[in-house]
């Protein structure tokens, strides 16, 4: 619970330290004296967001320390644990806000995130706020409100999750589905142009090597008559290649005696006589190209205007269609193996649904066992409120699944019937604006009594009633106390009178270096100033002997 509180230069607070004890607190005060201002202060404490506006007039920073004891197993332990800090049953929140908006966080004087202390704040208090009454109105947070009174909050974050998982893996199906269709639909020209690529069978570099025969055929006539001319030079009779070779044999004959010189000249001749027999062959080899069958010219132009036709027909290059037959290849084998892909997709978007058909289905199920228990609950705290003729009804409607969502396939919203005989509906459109705050103030109390926190604050929840409503609450916050701490803002005498503790929150001129100024302050009213406390709440400024009597009536009845 909330042992102490220690505010230092937040808006009109200017020091202020407060301990608190068990059961129920009331904090009182006239409207404006910064009751508003103390809980803003503490909720910056447990990680609230900062705001430089809550720095003091001329104060560099402001500091608040709220100090908890904790039970042994209370679950902040284990998260200050996981976190890698020391866990004792004394636990310390500390906030820093700067006047240039920077914030700090401390736990136990270490340095942590505002995300860690705002982790921690809520496992430690509940703040039922004024303002709280949108949620509990609009429908659409009713189904979260029955999932935390039922504990589901972690079975629903699943729920969600695996339908985010469903959606994931079907529209990865769908996905896929559509690159199919769209393969299919190019698939019956890709087909029919691979038959023509196969049909072709195009080689790399074939349209040089085609080109080339094909000149060389066109002049083939022209181009022989020159090789001929040129092989008779070399090996004719009485040619250079003749003479050279018989001049050879000549010099071989007189080598054996003509010494090293004849030798080098044998080299020589010999060395001579091999390039020509080579250049012989060349012009040969050359020769045999020209030598072609009548329909080879016609046959080369053919395949070289097709390979050339089919590269403008793909808008490629001749040399790029062996390349293109490969690629046109994988397409179709990609098909194939898409198609089975598809398969696997199909299986694993069922599975997925099928996964948040049964967490869905099981979270649904829960949840109408908590909407009955929640429903006794609230009917439960219905009479004290004067409210002993009404229902509380938790609608649940639960969807088909292709209208179920992350939520779930749950529906849920609160209704409410004032009187027997009467058709329930909507809470906001059945219950009239004073019914409509009991209603509210019931779920407030069945909510906060599921014990998720060791300190809960109400803020002017006994707001828009009084009399003996105001008396009920009261008294439903002080047997709410017996369980829990409660601290309570309020502006009705009979919910003050039944508190085990009473502060009074006041504003006063303060006299200071730079002038007056005005300050927030809380007085720990004992029983004699608790009295006169009370009876201002009765009667306004003037304090008569009636309001007087009428607060001794209430703090007796309450003792």
């Amino acid at each position: 619970m909330l042992v102490a509180l220690s505010i230092r230069n937040i808006v009109l607070i200017d020091k202020l330290d407060l301990e608190f004890g068990r059961g129920l607190s009331a904090l009182t005060g006239e409207t404006g004296a910064g009751k508003s201002i103390l809980l803003d202060a503490f909720s910056l404490a447990i990680g609230a967001r900062g705001d430089a506006a809550l720095v003091r007039r001329g104060a560099e920073q402001g500091l608040v320390t709220a100090t908890f004891e904790l039970g042994a197993d209370h679950p902040v332990l284990a998260l200050l644990i996981e976190n890698g800090m020391p866990a004792d049953d004394t636990l310390i929140l500390r906030r820093l806000q700067g006047v240039d908006g920077r914030s700090r966080a401390f736990i136990n004087d270490t340095s942590v995130s505002v995300q860690l202390l705002r982790q921690v704040g809520q496992m430690l208090v509940e703040i039922h706020g004024q303002h709280d009454e949108r949620a509990l109105i609009d429908p659409s947070g009713h189904r979260d409100l029955v999932d935390a009174f039922g504990g589901l909050i972690e079975q629903a974050a699943q729920v969600a999750n695996s339908f985010e998982a469903w959606q994931e893996a079907d529209a990865a199906r769908a996905r896929h589905e559509s690159e199919i269709v769209a393969t299919r639909a190019n698939a019956d020209y890709v087909s029919h142009a691979l038959e023509e690529l196969r049909n072709l069978a195009p080689e790399p570099g074939e349209e040089e090597l085609l080109a080339d025969r094909r000149q060389l055929m066109m002049n083939a006539e022209k181009i022989a008559a020159e090789l001929n001319e040129a092989l008779d030079a070399l090996a004719g009779e009485g040619t250079a290649g003749a003479r050279l070779a018989s001049a050879l044999r000549r010099v071989e004959r007189q080598a054996a005696t003509g010494g090293a010189a004849l030798t080098v000249v044998v080299e020589a001749l010999e060395r001579v006589l091999t390039e020509t027999d080579a250049a012989r062959d060349k012009i040969e080899e050359a020769l045999a190209l020209t030598a072609f069958e009548p329909g080879d010219l016609e046959r080369a132009e053919e395949r070289l205007f097709a390979l050339r036709a089919l590269a403008r027909k793909h808008r490629v290059q001749v040399g790029d269609l062996a390349a293109l037959t490969e690629r046109f290849e994988s397409e179709l084998a990609a098909l194939d193996r898409s198609e089975g892909r598809a398969g696997e997709l199909d299986k694993a978007a069922q599975a997925a649904r099928n996964i948040y058909e049964t967490g869905a289905t099981t979270l649904s199920k829960a949840r109408h066992d908590v909407a009955k228990r929640l429903d006794k609950d609230v009917s439960g705290e219905l009479p004290p409120l004067k409210l002993d003729r009404a229902r509380f009804i938790t609608q649940i409607d639960t969807v088909d699944l292709a209208e179920g969502g992350p939520g779930g396939i749950d529906r849920v919203a609160f209704w409410v019937a004032t009187n027997p005989g009467t058709e329930p509906g909507p809470m906001m459109k059945v219950a009239s604006g004073g019914e409509l705050a009991r209603f509210i103030l019931a779920l407030k109390v069945v909510l906060a009594a599921r014990g998720s926190a060791p300190t809960l604050i109400f803020d002017e929840v006994d707001s828009g009633v009084g009399g003996a409503t105001a008396s009920a609450v009261g008294e439903r916050l002080a047997s709410l106390a017996a369980n829990v701490q409660v601290l309570a803002v309020t502006h009705a005498p009979q919910v003050a009178a039944v508190a085990h503790g009473h502060m009074m929150i006041a504003k006063e001129a303060m006299t200071g270096p730079k002038g007056e100024a005005m300050v927030t302050s809380v007085i720990v009213l004992e029983e004699g100033h608790r009295r006169e406390e009370i009876a201002r709440m009765l009667s306004g400024q003037t304090i008569t002997e009636e309001a007087r009597a009428a607060a001794d009536r209430l703090m007796s009845r309450s003792a």
